[in-house]
């Protein structure tokens, strides 16, 4: 039975939801915000009876209010925090075993291809990468050993859309467990979940810290067996998020929903200039009504991300735009206020070998922007000075 305050609390828009998200923790004096434990172990009640909490590895409450607000947000079942995005993606692909295959999108992390082809492949884990945006390829790839489908959508560094409530469906068909990188759309835009996924992973060092000074991992399930399965590698495994670092998530999140309207703003009309521009080659934004997926883009999500990635007509060109470049910071990380320029090929891909790389399309002109909180027509200028101040004459 649920009491009056908390059927209000469901009945709220998302925007507020961030702010009142159910933490679990009450009763800390009136503190409008979850107070940081910062502790290793509590003092035990008796000696059989540990109470709620007896060693941070295992529980801590500031890191359960964090875990307790994105089961919240993306309306799962039990949520649970990680060292890292790695750490997170890493243990929920501990929950495979050897002789198992996993199908994994084609367009994916760096990081994410990394772990699974020179780390889980020693376990006797095989990934088989597929473009999961195409359906009847991922039923081809199916076979007796398939145990699990695992996409990104929208993927890195492209930005294709994966049908995730059709994959969900051909899962739940082969007994399979579907697994979505959100990390790109955040439950504010997009909650797989609700979609038909078992699992949702995000890097919460992104968007939902958004400020560039924490590094997270979330995983959110959606049944009390996996919620059991992934609560014991967490405890096996020990890499935990610390108490200073979960307050520091759950800080940003409150802010996520007005970081993000903004950001999109930007983003939908940087994306239409970079389209436009003699120097730009190609533009890849599920914003664009020429995308090749806006259509389940516009479906599947309730906005189209801050991420755009675009290709310029030079490799020279590319690098005197990364050199030049003012207002956007240079990195590998995105969803902070900060604009974050990256070099995909360099920086978030570089663990992909060279030729793998090249056969995804991750070239060295290829650039992503994380569009950040400045003002659109200042991004603009500064990109458009960049551009300019390449002298070298361009074929034509």
């Amino acid at each position: 039975m649920h009491t009056e305050n908390e059927k209000s609390e469901e009945n709220c828009q998302f925007g507020t939801k961030l702010i009142h998200a159910k933490t679990g923790i009450e009763g800390h004096y009136g503190a409008v915000n979850v107070p940081i434990y910062q502790v290793s172990t509590f003092n035990q009640e008796a000696e059989d009876n540990h109470g709620r909490y007896d060693y941070s590895r295992s529980g801590n409450p500031t890191r359960e209010a964090l875990e307790n607000t994105i089961t919240h947000l993306e309306n799962g079942e039990a949520g649970f925090a990680f060292s890292s995005g790695m750490a997170a993606i890493s243990s929920v692909l501990c929950l495979f075993q050897a002789g198992d295959e996993i199908i994994v999108s084609h367009d994916i992390y760096g990081g994410t291809y990394r772990v699974l082809t020179q780390l889980f492949s020693r376990f006797g884990i095989k990934a088989v990468f597929v473009d999961t945006t195409n359906i009847e390829d991922v039923e081809k790839a199916i076979t007796h050993a398939t145990k699990g489908i695992y996409i990104e959508s929208p993927s890195n560094p492209f930005l294709h859309i994966t049908d995730i409530e059709k994959i969900s469906l051909i899962a739940e068909e082969h007994q399979l467990v579907t697994i979505v990188d959100n990390t790109f759309m955040t439950p504010y835009l997009q909650r797989p979940i609700e979609l038909g996924a078992h699992i949702v992973i995000h890097s919460a060092t992104k968007y939902l810290g958004g400020h560039s000074d924490v590094v997270a991992g979330l995983v959110v399930v959606s049944t009390k067996k996996l919620a059991s399965e992934v609560k014991f590698v967490q405890n096996a495994f020990g890499a935990i998020l610390g108490p200073q670092d979960s307050s520091l998530v759950l800080r940003g999140i409150k802010t996520l929903k007005v970081r993000l309207d903004q950001q999109q703003k930007t983003a939908i009309k940087l994306a239409e200039w970079l389209n436009h521009h003699s120097l730009v080659e190609d533009v890849y934004y599920p914003g664009l009504i020429q995308h090749p997926h806006y259509a389940l883009a516009s479906k599947q999500a309730s906005g189209y991300g801050a991420i755009i990635s675009f290709k310029l007509k030079d490799e020279a060109l590319t690098k005197h735009f990364l050199k030049t470049i003012k207002l956007a910071s240079i990195g590998v990380s995105l969803g902070g206020v900060e604009s974050i320029l990256t070099h995909p090929a360099t920086m978030s891909h570089a663990s992909i070998p060279k030729e793998v790389r090249e056969e995804k399309g991750i070239t060295e002109t290829l650039l992503r922007i994380s569009v950040g909180l400045e003002e659109n027509e200042d991004l603009q200028n500064d990109f458009e000075r960049a551009l300019k101040t390449f002298v070298r004459s361009l074929p034509i």
